[in-house]
């Protein structure tokens, strides 16, 4: 049997492209290198992104067409091409970015959204350049306390890749699931997807240059969180808890899953939230409705710094509700308190960063 180029184009015009619903010739995505050798055939099937969903399946479908239509015999070598640039490899993400951050907590209700979206914006406060990743797949918050749950990112082509464009407000880029799925509707997703969506809106967005890059994690531990630490090489975590005995047994926690030889990313700090009430009329008073000092204690146990202690007062409530984070207020409690924080962080990645200068030097001249 003789082939020629017609008899295998043919055969690929049999097999549709789920995406736009033509066969894979109507829509040019047999790239023009097909080359044939006896009873061996090689092509390449051209697709927009390198990670195309339907890309297995398109390379089985037109290889069992050529076999269905031509002939079982001929030998089929086939080659993908993107028209977008690959997104960067794992640990080389982010390049502009001088520190990537987590922020966590061993469970839910201490906190650590709004903690999350205060640092980030004192950080933005005192100069520093600033991005926020809302990584809490199932419940973002963000968008609202940002008060941009209208915001709909788009895309721009850069270096030959469609980028998202982060949302920007108060000095702070911000992405977030939360401004891509139904606000009234449950995101009922596998731990796959939504470890792919995560690695999007990290990977396919433009951050451009940051000083610091924040990540609010989930509460708890996930495959959300190995999916951070194994994409990005982290600055390091900050845990957040509340006083409370039950918080501080999950900020335990959530200390070892960071300190585990199998995620190994340092410790920054404990940040305890809540730490005590204050009347906004009775600025010097002080009331500890879930216990006095306990993760200032626990810092002090597992021999890791206390960057901050936020007080409770109403307007963290309703700064949080009416999208207008209490770090705005420089001379409210909280306003002061997060900027301390804010402060305290870049003390400690500073010095993390001079530790770490040496051991670098060191890599440079392997």
């Amino acid at each position: 049997m003789t082939l020629y180029p017609k008899l295998i184009l043919d055969a690929l015009a049999t097999v549709r492209y789920p995406g736009s619903g033509k066969n894979l010739v109507e829509a040019e995505m047999v790239a023009d290198n097909l080359r044939i050798d006896g009873m061996a055939v090689s092509f390449s099937l051209i697709f927009e992104k390198p990670t195309d969903p339907f890309m297995k399946s398109m390379l089985k479908a037109a290889e069992t067409a050529i076999h269905t239509y031509v002939s079982p015999d001929v030998q089929v070598t086939i080659a993908t091409e993107s028209k977008q640039a690959p997104r960067p490899e794992v640990g080389k993400m982010l390049p502009q970015v001088k520190n990537i951050i987590g922020i966590s907590s061993g469970k839910g209700g201490v906190g650590k959204s709004t903690v999350s979206a205060n640092l980030a914006v004192a950080l933005a406060k005192l100069g520093y350049k600033v991005g926020l990743l809302d990584a809490d797949i199932f419940g973002p918050s963000m968008p609202k306390m940002f008060q941009v749950e209208d915001a709909r990112p788009y895309a721009e082509r850069i270096d030959g890749r469609d980028m998202i464009i982060p949302v920007e407000k108060y000095g702070v880029k911000l992405l977030s699931i939360g401004f891509f799925v139904d606000p009234d509707q449950a995101t009922l997703w596998r731990g796959g997807m939504a470890s792919n969506a995560l690695k999007q809106l990290i990977g396919d967005a433009s951050w451009g240059d940051l000083d610091y890059f924040l990540i609010d994690l989930p509460p708890g531990t996930s495959d959300i969180h190995l999916t951070v630490v194994q994409t990005l090489a982290m600055t390091g975590a900050i845990v957040v808890s509340t006083p409370q005995a039950v918080a501080l047994a999950d900020a335990r926690k959530g200390i070892n899953m960071f300190t585990n030889d199998k995620v190994n990313v340092p410790i920054l700090g404990l940040v305890e939230n809540m730490a005590w009430f204050t009347p906004a009329e009775l600025p010097e008073n002080k009331y500890y409705l879930f216990g006095k000092e306990g993760a200032k204690k626990l810092a002090e146990e597992m021999n890791v710094p206390l960057l901050g202690q936020i007080p409770i007062v109403q307007s963290i409530c309703e700064g949080g509700d009416n999208g207008t984070p209490v770090a705005l207020d420089e001379d409210s409690v909280t306003g002061r308190a997060f900027l301390s924080l804010a402060a305290s962080v870049v003390r400690q990645v500073d010095r993390r960063n001079v530790e770490m200068a040496p051991t670098q030097i060191v890599e440079m001249h392997k």
